[in-house]
């Protein structure tokens, strides 16, 4: 095959014929210099084997920007585009630098000729490093306490770094920064973080300007010198996190002995692999991330052995634990639930996991259980109802009652639940009136149903929303129509989004009593809608986001009080 063939694959086809000719170079007589060539050319080729994807999604998301323009432009809204041309002309213009694979080379790549760790620039690159956004001491002054050392906490991850809003605020809660302000939820006080972090310019969304909300940030660069100065005068209140930076890492060891370490962080780690007793000097840890933080799927990261996981049962100041998008774990075992003291569990995306421990029961102090993206997942273990102080519940499995003894209806006594998404799964056995349930779960604010099965029995589920909700998820809905499925009473739905599916008319029954506000319909060929239709359907709607739905290719469209 020829690496021009297909661009996608170029890099894998290289990577292969390389091996094979590194093999057969080696059979010739062994030259360890020559040979050490070919494996810089090795680590090279894997540093930049997804820019392909990522530059073609970097692409999306400036032709999404573009397409934005040009509907301002064909509607000739002078007044529109007078407002937000500012705006308008950053977000090309970022777009168009992110292009540019920047994090392809992360500061632990060096040539030979650098192993001084000094990396030095052209008077180009200069000039451009004066043009980018930089933040100051002045703007971390003007920061709130609790937002400085949210600001601390991202200072691990690259310059320029995308981080979903959500995960961030989820380290935050396992650090103990956030979640100590009793008339706000933790994840409000991330909220107002966030907001503060924008404000002051630290961090940038991204995405789609007009959108009512920040779903990913990006990472502004700092004062280097200020923050050095403010890194040694901190290191009493902030505690330095080991980094797992290498391609392939072994935790434990000469890693981790005669340190206090109370974080460990993998930032670029692709390997990992585990020493024996590798918690014996990590007896005061308290945030694990293993798992992936970046925001792209890309990222592989892959263990040796899920053996090391019966090991976290000494971990018992253990709060925060992330194997998120990990491949090779196959059953979260009973060792896990001795962490006691253990806030936030994420299993998401780990594609290979088949099962629960059945003793999750006793892990009280959990309140963020996610285990969103895992395909293989069997059920759900009879024990969750118990932990009531879960807050977020996401990838909740409906299976056969053997698998997933607990019933939606058993949550209600989660009484501080204000996330919860569901999965019907391919073997689901829907009980009678299962997801009546749901209108009793008073505190619950956000609510996702996906479905693992095409087949349109398993749309009419009868769902009745609680009061409380105010933002709404469907994907791969496999009704044709809303009616008869979803019934709201008296509440006010923000937000409704329904993504993949067979839907063909958006026509709800007494549609004044949704009151979206913010709607976003995505990935439906069979829908046959338009802006108007909607805005007719649901006269609240100030804000819709339309992406792949019949003939429409994207169009995010606002309304704006006149």
């Amino acid at each position: 095959m020829s690496i021009r063939t297909n661009k996608m694959k170029a890099v894998a086809v290289l990577l292969k014929q390389l091996t094979t000719a590194r093999r057969k170079f080696y059979e010739r007589g062994r030259d360890e210099s020559f040979d050490g060539k070919l494996e810089k050319l090795r680590l090279d080729l894997n540093k930049i084997k997804d820019v392909f994807v990522e530059v073609k999604k970097k692409e999306e998301e400036l032709l999404d920007t573009l397409a934005q323009v040009y509907d301002h432009l064909r509607k000739l809204e002078r007044v529109k585009l007078d407002e937000d041309m500012d705006g308008i002309c950053n977000r090309i213009r970022d777009s168009a630098l992110m292009l540019l694979p920047t994090l392809v080379f992360d500061d632990s790549y060096k040539d030979d000729d650098n192993k001084g760790g000094k990396i030095s620039h052209s008077s180009e690159d200069l000039l451009q490093l004066q043009h980018q956004n930089i933040w100051t001491l002045e703007d971390y002054y003007r920061l709130h306490d609790p937002s400085k050392c949210c600001l601390w906490s991202l200072l691990i991850f690259p310059v320029n770094a995308v981080i979903r809003k959500r995960n961030a605020i989820n380290l935050w809660i396992g650090e103990g920064l956030i979640g100590n302000t009793e008339n706000k939820t933790a994840e409000e006080e991330g909220e107002d973080v966030i907001d503060d972090l924008l404000k002051c310019g630290v961090i940038v969304r991204c995405g789609n300007g007009n959108d009512p909300f920040v779903h990913r940030f990006r990472i502004l660069p700092g004062d280097l010198h200020g923050v050095s100065n403010l890194i040694r005068d901190s290191e009493n209140i902030i505690s330095s996190p080991l980094q797992l930076d290498s391609k392939k890492v072994t935790v434990g060891g000469v890693h981790t002995k005669n340190v206090t370490l109370r974080n460990i962080f993998n930032i670029g780690a692709s390997y990992l692999y585990f020493s024996p007793q590798w918690t014996t000097e990590l007896r005061n840890l308290e945030v694990l991330q293993l798992g992936r933080w970046q925001d792209s799927a890309l990222h592989h990261i892959e263990v040796g052995s899920q053996e090391f996981l019966k090991d976290l049962r000494y971990l018992k100041e253990l709060k925060y634990l992330s194997l998120r998008g990990m491949s090779r774990i196959f059953e979260v075992p009973s060792s896990i639930a001795e962490l006691e003291k253990l806030l936030i569990l994420d299993v998401k995306a780990c594609h290979n996991l088949e099962r629960l421990t059945d003793d999750i029961s006793s892990m009280k102090s959990l309140t963020h259980l996610i285990m969103s993206d895992c395909c293989l997942l069997e059920g759900m273990p009879k024990g969750i109802e118990k932990l009531t102080n879960l807050e977020v519940l996401k990838g909740f499995l409906i299976s056969t009652p053997e698998k997933t003894p607990c019933r939606i209806s058993d949550l209600k006594n989660l009484e501080k639940l204000r996330r919860l998404s569901i999965r019907i799964g391919s073997e689901a056995q829907i009980r009678d009136e299962e997801f009546e349930g749901l209108k009793d779960f008073l505190a619950l604010e956000k609510l996702k149903i996906s479905w693992s099965v095409s087949d349109p029995k398993y749309a009419n589920i009868g769902v009745i929303l609680p009061r409380g909700l105010r933002k709404f998820h469907l994907e791969c809905f496999p009704g044709k129509f809303l009616e008869k499925c979803f019934h709201v009473f008296g509440l006010k739905l923000t937000e409704l989004k329904i993504t993949g599916g067979k839907l063909e008319s958006m026509k709800v029954d007494f549609s004044w009593w949704w009151r979206v506000e913010i709607m976003r319909v995505k990935y439906l060929k069979q829908l046959k809608v338009d802006i108007d239709d909607l805005k007719a359907l649901f006269p609240e709607l100030r804000y819709v986001e339309v992406k792949q739905v019949s003939n429409i290719s994207y169009v995010p469209h606002q309304w704006t009080d006149e």
